[in-house]
C-alpha cells in the first residue's frame, strides 16, 4: 500500500468480540460500585468512633457501662433458683459464695472461650457436717450457682464442680457428671488439718478391724459384735457383700498376696476360716487348739499360718497346704501382734499382760524376751526392707522400734491414750496409730471422756505429722496398697471413716498439721 493512501476503514467486529467487551466493562462498573461501598463503610465507621468519643455516654473501650442493659443466658432455668443466685462468666467462683440474695441478677459476659451448653437439669441433693456448708456449683457454661447446705434443687446437667468452704474448716470440692438425679454428702475437715476426709459410712456392730484387699478395690471389716465380715467399695463405702461365720464374730482378717484366699480368726470357737474371696464361700474351717484365737499371720511362702491365742498363751502352728496344726508354741502372757522375719525363721510376738516383746526361734519353737516394760505390747508391724519392727504399748502409750538385726529396742514416740492398731505408708516414711482414747470409768464397752484419734508419725524423726481426731474408740486401721487412703474404725460408733493421703513431702512441710490442736479437739463438751 501506499504510505501516501488514506487508512482504510476499520471493519466490523465479530459477534463474540463485541460480548467479550460489554462483559470487561460490566466487571469495571461493579470494581467501581465494590470500592464506593467499602469506603463509605469505613467512613461510617470512623464517624461512630469519633461519636463515641466525643458526643457519646462518655464509656471508652475496654470499660462497662453502667446503664448496660443483662440478659440470662438462653440455657438458664426458667427462674431463679430458690435460695441461690446465679452468675455467668465469673472466673473467680469464691467471689460469688454466699452471696446468695432475693431478686438476684443473672449477668452474661461477653465469651472468650467456647464453653458447652448446660444439659437438662436434674435433681441435686448435698447434706454436709457440719451442716450449714456454703457451697458455690460451677456448671459447664460457665455459670456458678451458689447456696449452702442442706441443699436440695433442680441443677443445669453436665460436668459440674462444686467448692465448699466453712469458717474454720479446710475448703473442698467435688467434681461430678450430672445426667441424672444425684445426691451425696461430704466432710469438712478442721482448718490446717493435712489428710482430707473421703467417706463416712456406717457397718455392723463394733469394727474391730478394716483391711484393702491387695488390689485395693474393697474393703473387709471384721464384726466383733456381728456375725462375721462386711465388704465395701472404699471410696464410696457401697457395700459389696459379706460372710457370715456361724454364730460368732470375727477378729482380724488377712489375704494371701494375690488376694484370691482370706483369712479371718475368730475367738469364741478358737479357729480360723478360709474363705475363696470370688465367690465369699468357706473353703476350710481350722480348729487352732489354743483358746480365745485373735491376730492370724501368714508364712512369706505362704505355706504356713500361725494365730496367737489369747488366753491359752499360745501361738498355734498350722499347714495349709494339709490344713492340720502342726504344733502350738508357748508364748509370753496374752499373745496378741505377730511378726516373722523374711526367712521365716523368728516369730515375734507382743505380749499384753506385762508388755513384752518376745522371739521365738521357729526351728526349736523356744523363745526369749527381749523387752519388758510392764504395760501392754498390743499390734506389730514390720518394715521388711528397712530391717525394723515397730511395736505399740496400750498401757504406756508408746511406739517402740526394734532393729532386726541387733534385736535393740528403742523408743520411737509417744501417742493418745490406748493406742490400739498400727500400719506403715507402702515407703516407711509414715507410722499410722490408731488411739481409742481415754476409757470410760465404769467399762470400756461404753464411750469414755476423750473421742479417739489417729496420729501420722514421722519414722525417721518420730515427730507427729498430722493428727485426726475420729469418734468412739478409734480401732482397725490399714492403709491402702497404693499409699493413697487411709482407712480406720470407730468401734463403739459402728462405723468406718476414709481419708485421702498427701504426699510425704506435703506431711513433712505441713507444720504437724493439728498435731497440737488434738489435745482440745479430742476431749468431748
Amino acid at each position: 500500500m501506499d504510505p501516501g493512501s488514506p487508512t482504510p476503514p476499520e471493519p466490523f467486529l465479530p459477534p463474540e468480540s463485541r460480548r467479550e467487551r460489554n462483559d470487561r466493562h460490566a466487571r469495571r462498573r461493579s470494581r467501581v460500585a465494590l470500592g464506593a461501598l467499602i469506603t463509605l463503610a469505613v467512613l461510617a465507621a470512623i464517624g461512630y468512633g469519633v461519636f463515641r468519643l466525643v458526643d457519646g455516654d462518655g464509656t471508652r473501650a475496654g470499660e462497662s457501662s453502667a446503664s448496660a442493659s443483662t440478659s440470662a443466658p438462653t440455657n438458664a432455668p426458667s427462674e431463679p433458683l430458690a435460695g441461690v443466685s446465679t452468675t455467668t462468666g465469673a472466673t473467680d467462683s469464691s467471689a460469688t459464695i454466699g452471696q446468695a440474695t432475693a431478686g438476684a441478677t443473672t449477668t452474661t459476659a461477653t465469651p472468650t472461650t467456647t464453653t458447652l451448653a448446660n444439659l437438662p437439669p436434674q435433681r441435686l441433693e448435698i447434706t454436709a457436717n457440719p451442716e450449714f456448708v456454703k457451697l458455690a456449683i460451677t456448671l459447664q457454661d460457665g455459670t456458678i450457682v451458689t447456696g449452702k447446705t442442706p441443699f436440695s434443687r433442680d441443677v443445669p446437667g453436665g460436668d459440674i464442680r462444686v467448692d465448699f468452704t466453712k469458717g474454720g474448716y479446710n475448703s473442698t470440692s467435688r467434681d461430678l457428671t450430672l445426667e441424672q438425679d444425684a445426691a451425696f454428702k461430704i466432710w469438712l475437715d478442721p482448718e490446717g488439718q493435712l489428710y482430707q476426709s473421703l467417706v463416712r459410712f456406717k457397718c455392723g456392730p463394733n469394727p474391730k478391724q478394716v483391711a484393702f484387699t491387695p488390689d485395693g478395690t474393697e474393703m473387709w471389716v471384721s464384726l466383733l459384735g456381728g456375725y462375721g465380715l462386711e465388704i465395701y467399695e472404699p471410696t464410696t463405702g457401697k457395700k459389696l457383700g459379706g460372710v457370715k461365720l456361724g454364730e460368732h464374730g470375727a477378729v482380724e482378717v488377712i489375704f494371701t498376696r494375690d488376694g484370691t484366699t482370706v483369712y479371718a480368726s475368730q475367738m469364741e470357737t478358737a479357729s480360723v476360716y478360709e474363705i475363696d474371696r470370688a465367690t465369699l464361700a468357706v473353703k476350710r474351717h481350722f480348729n487352732t487348739g489354743g483358746s480365745w484365737t485373735k491376730v492370724l499371720l501368714l508364712s512369706p511362702d505362704e505355706k504356713t499360718l500361725w494365730a496367737s491365742n489369747w488366753v491359752s498363751n499360745d501361738v498355734s502352728e498350722i499347714d495349709l497346704v494339709t490344713g492340720e496344726l502342726v504344733r502350738r508354741m508357748p508364748t509370753v502372757v496374752t499373745p496378741r501382734g505377730l511378726y516373722v522375719t523374711p526367712d521365716a525363721r523368728w516369730l515375734y510376738v507382743a505380749g499384753f499382760e506385762n508388755g513384752d516383746i518376745q522371739k521365738i526361734d521357729l526351728t526349736t519353737g523356744k523363745g526369749r524376751v527381749l523387752f519388758k516394760t510392764g504395760g501392754a505390747m498390743r499390734h506389730m508391724v514390720g518394715d521388711d526392707a528397712a530391717g525394723l519392727l515397730y511395736v505399740d504399748d496400750m498401757s504406756t502409750a508408746e511406739v517402740y522400734v526394734v532393729d532386726l538385726a541387733t534385736d535393740k529396742v528403742r523408743k520411737l514416740a509417744d501417742t493418745d491414750r490406748r493406742p490400739n492398731s498400727m500400719d506403715l505408708s507402702p515407703d516407711g516414711k509414715v507410722l499410722y496409730v490408731s488411739n481409742r482414747g481415754k476409757d470410760n470409768p465404769k467399762t470400756y464397752y461404753i464411750p469414755g471422756p476423750e473421742w479417739g484419734t489417729i496420729l501420722a508419725i514421722d519414722t525417721a524423726t518420730g515427730k507427729i505429722l498430722d493428727a485426726i481426731v475420729g469418734g468412739n474408740q478409734c480401732t482397725g486401721l490399714d492403709v491402702s496398697p497404693d499409699g493413697t487412703l487411709l482407712a480406720f474404725s470407730d468401734f463403739l460408733d459402728n462405723k468406718i471413716r476414709v481419708y485421702s493421703i498427701p504426699a510425704y513431702d506435703t506431711l513433712a512441710a505441713g507444720g504437724g498439721g493439728r498435731a497440737e490442736e488434738r489435745f482440745e479437739d479430742m476431749v468431748k463438751d
